[in-house]
């Protein structure tokens, strides 16, 4: 499976996860504006403090999942970007030597 389709995958699920609970926050505080436990102003600052939160947390979030997914990928031994590089010139480097000595022997 795509490593970017993973990371998209949980991303995914971190913004329903956000979004499920600004809407739990927002049937509860409802319902006590509703039953008269909380007047609408409060309610609503309450609710804009909450989702203000909710979208703090996120990007730390995200940064989190992020940092779990590369460690996953390096404990299954997927090698990073950077060092599928490396090894790429390393292997250029090698082609072009031993085209340089083929070369050489049919002089």
């Amino acid at each position: 499976m795509d490593n970017n389709n993973w990371m998209q995958q949980l991303l995914m699920l971190g913004i329903g996860t956000t979004s499920l609970v600004a809407d739990k926050v927002r049937e509860a505080s409802d319902r006590l504006v509703k039953d008269g436990k909380l007047d609408p102003e409060q309610a609503k600052a309450v609710m804009d403090d909450m989702v203000q939160q909710l979208k703090s947390e996120q990007g730390t979030w995200d940064a989190q999942m992020q940092r779990q997914l590369r460690n996953m990928l390096q404990d299954l031994g997927v090698a990073r970007q950077s060092e599928v590089d490396e090894l790429r010139g390393r292997i250029d480097r090698l082609e072009r030597q031993v085209r340089d000595l083929e070369n050489k022997l049919w002089r």
